[in-house]
């Protein structure tokens, strides 16, 4: 696989570090979770995370597969001789702290990178290590917030407020930047011999995602006018609409075959035009005309009216029936372990060298005593170490 021989530290909680670390997991590295033997990764827990299968929360299942975990009281003088004796052998540090407190703990690359030149070391933050904004607590949907992605993120009928997106955007972007930017650390250290250290932003994950809606902010010094844009609304061919049965269908794709495609096919060639141009005002009747229209049948007729026709478009379907898909179980990205436990398999395809995803969950501090033996350590450390925890 990819990553055989990377060993990665994994010192993150929740998502995002964890997300990234698991990725390296399924393709191969060598990954060692630490946990604090008081307080251990949270989503272990079924008080905070209710929904379980095969005995353990389906988020801890879906995040921390295939690691080993090492207990360690990273405030105590043995667990900090531990860490930095791990330090030393490690390829990847991955740290999700907020900023100055790995810096308090003595865990810091600069410290780490003293004991390993070679080291790697990523630290993802909901702001960054820097700037005024360094200090300020937030999880997904603060981020999102401060990158301007939900004022945006509305209905694109009437006046409702900003929405929760649906997923933890902020998390997952900034969880494949930490890997991406891993990565290219590693491989320039291939070259070099120095590792280097990895500042990721949760929120600048989503402004780094922003460029094709920037245009008014860039282009005209203003906030956009959503229904004068063509991904907010208002675009006739990248829009949402309702069925008679209460569900509904999205478009989403406006190049000229599309639009033919969809008007012809309605009876109302005599809209092609107004649609073929900018998103806004000359796009009102087509998106009036399909609301109307797509309201006076069911989403399954609409289905079967969609087949065959060169249409970019989906029906709006739940979460549920999303991963019933046949095409989902066909790609891999569900799978069942051999107990019957639902994973998510890997986004990432090789054609040689595919992932090969270890089930297998750690309880906490399971690999201590094993991991403390590997380590250049005396007697003497090693029953300290092992005794703090």
């Amino acid at each position: 696989m990819k990553l055989n021989g990377v060993t990665v530290l994994d010192l993150s909680l929740f998502l995002p570090g964890p997300a990234a670390t698991q990725l390296m997991a399924d393709h191969g590295a060598r990954v060692i979770k630490v946990e604090n033997p008081a307080a251990p990764e949270p989503t272990r827990s079924a008080d905070a995370f209710p929904w379980q299968q095969g005995g353990e929360t389906v988020m801890f299942r879906n995040t921390q597969r295939g690691k080993e975990s090492i207990a360690l009281d990273l405030k105590s003088a043995a667990g900090k001789k531990a860490l930095l004796a791990l330090a030393r052998k490690v390829d990847v540090v991955v740290e999700a702290f907020r900023p100055g407190v790995a810096q308090r703990l003595g865990i810091d690359y600069e410290s780490l990178s003293g004991e390993n030149p070679g080291l790697v070391y990523c630290s993802i933050s909901a702001f960054g290590q820097t700037g005024p904004w360094k200090d300020r607590p937030a999880h997904d949907t603060a981020t999102v917030a401060a990158a301007g992605i939900l004022d945006v993120t509305r209905s694109p009928e009437g006046n409702a407020g900003p929405a929760i997106i649906g997923v933890p955007i902020s998390d997952m972007l900034s969880s494949y930047l930490a890997l991406s930017g891993i990565l290219m650390a590693l491989y320039r250290r291939q070259l070099t011999g120095s590792g280097d250290f990895v500042d990721i932003s949760m929120f600048e994950s989503v402004l780094a995602a922003s460029p094709n809606i920037l245009g008014p902010v860039f282009g005209g010094d203003q906030a956009p006018d959503r229904m004068q844009e063509r991904t907010h609304g208002g675009h006739a061919m990248l829009n949402i609409y309702e069925t008679a049965d209460g569900q509904y269908l999205a478009l989403g794709g406006g190049e000229h075959k599309f639009v033919e495609a969809l008007f012809e096919g309605l009876g109302r060639p005599d809209l092609v035009k107004n649609v073929v141009g900018p998103a806004g005002d000359s796009h009102k009747p087509a998106i009036a005309f399909l609301r109307d229209t797509f309201r006076s049948k069911t989403r399954s007729d609409w289905e079967r009216w969609f087949e065959g026709r060169d249409i970019c478009w989906s029906p709006v379907v739940s979460l549920w029936e999303a991963w019933q898909s046949e095409h989902v179980r066909e790609r891999g990205m569900r799978f069942q372990d051999s107990d019957g436990n639902d994973h998510i398999g890997s986004a990432i395809k090789f054609s040689s060298e595919a992932a090969e995803i270890t089930t297998r969950l750690p309880s906490v501090g399971e690999h201590t005593a094993a991991i403390i033996d590997e380590l250049d350590l005396t007697d003497s450390d090693r029953q300290s170490i092992l005794q703090a925890i």
